[in-house]
């Protein structure tokens, strides 16, 4: 088995592939161990995948997936993660603001013992309004709700053990969570200080409008952690709350209609009971058949979220021919 897979999501960075996979191979190659980097094309039109295609026909290493359309990067890294020969899996991104001479020490870290190594963009060469403050408070907001405390959940920079994120399938824009997703396996997580460059070519495709898409996603995250197998426990919680005080409400009203003979009839309260009562009944009912749903999502057939058009790579033979020249 190969030693370490680098997953790799790009989308229009044509500018900046050459010296990505020259960055990659010099230092995985002075690494000196076996290696294969691969690379999605999330639906690239600006010549990505033609710039790929002439790397991979000189670097059998190289791996390219090619999806029909953009699918995003969560889909990207799902599609690596499958895809992926080695024991060892590092992502990253494309852009060059990572730097690959930092994942033979997170290798390291790793393999004294954790499951998970983090990167921690100290000092970050973004924008302060636009990307750091969100980044900032979505980092503290994800540790308190998630409980898996992190300085930086958005760096792309990760190195896993291959069983800890093959099995997981992730969704919406859920790669950043991977750290708390995967803390339900009681994996060991350790975080490091990476460097962090100034973006070379083109912009940034992220910007400030991520920040509800990613609440939205993290309140999902906190449902899987803590009910995704026990759905009915939170709805059926609430239902026998508020059942309970449409009940307590409705025999207040009893109460004043034959105990101190008032009429109720036009009673806005007499509404706000059956309204209790009601949503009380719905949510136990929601509780069930999302007990019934959570079955059928853990025992159905696994359905990716990506189509792939091709997938370019070097038979194994070459490969094995290029291991015994080294």
């Amino acid at each position: 088995m190969i030693d370490l897979t680098v997953v790799v999501p790009i989308r229009n960075e044509a500018e900046s592939l050459e010296e990505l996979h020259r960055e990659l191979t010099e230092t995985l190659g002075r690494w000196g161990r076996s290696y294969e980097i691969l690379v999605i094309d999330d639906g690239s039109t600006d010549g990505s995948f033609e710039i790929l295609c002439r790397l991979q026909v000189v670097d059998p290493r190289l791996r390219v997936i090619r999806f029909r359309r953009n699918f995003g990067q969560t889909a990207a890294f799902s599609a690596g993660f499958a895809h992926a020969r080695g024991r060892l899996i590092a992502t990253s991104d494309g852009d060059l603001q990572n730097d690959p001479k930092d994942i033979p020490a997170m290798v390291a870290l790793l393999e004294k013992g954790h499951d998970i190594v983090c990167g921690w963009r100290k000092d970050r060469k973004d924008a302060f309004l636009s990307r750091l403050l969100p980044s900032m408070l979505a980092n503290r907001l994800i540790s308190w709700s998630t409980g898996v405390r992190l300085h930086d959940y958005g760096c792309s920079l990760k190195v896993f053990r291959a069983e800890v994120v093959t099995p997981l399938k992730l969704y919406g824009e859920m790669h950043r969570f991977i750290p708390a997703i995967a803390s339900e396996q009681g994996v060991a997580i350790a975080e490091m200080t990476v460097a962090h460059r100034a973006r070379k070519h083109g912009r940034s495709k992220y910007g400030i409008s991520r920040t509800l898409r990613v609440v939205l996603d993290l309140l999902t995250v906190n449902f899987l952690l803590s009910y995704s197998t026990r759905p009915l426990q939170i709805f059926g919680l609430l239902g026998f709350v508020m059942g309970a005080l449409g009940v307590g409400v409705s025999g207040y009203l009893a109460y004043a209609k034959y105990g101190l003979h008032e009429a109720i009839g036009n009673r806005p309260l007499l509404t706000f009971a059956i309204l209790l009562i009601t949503t009380g009944v719905q949510l136990v009912t929601v509780g069930l058949l999302a007990e019934l749903m959570a079955r059928t999502y853990h025992e159905s057939q696994d359905k990716p979220t990506y189509v792939i058009r091709e997938i370019r790579e070097s038979a194994p033979d070459t490969l094995a021919l290029v291991d015994r020249a080294r």
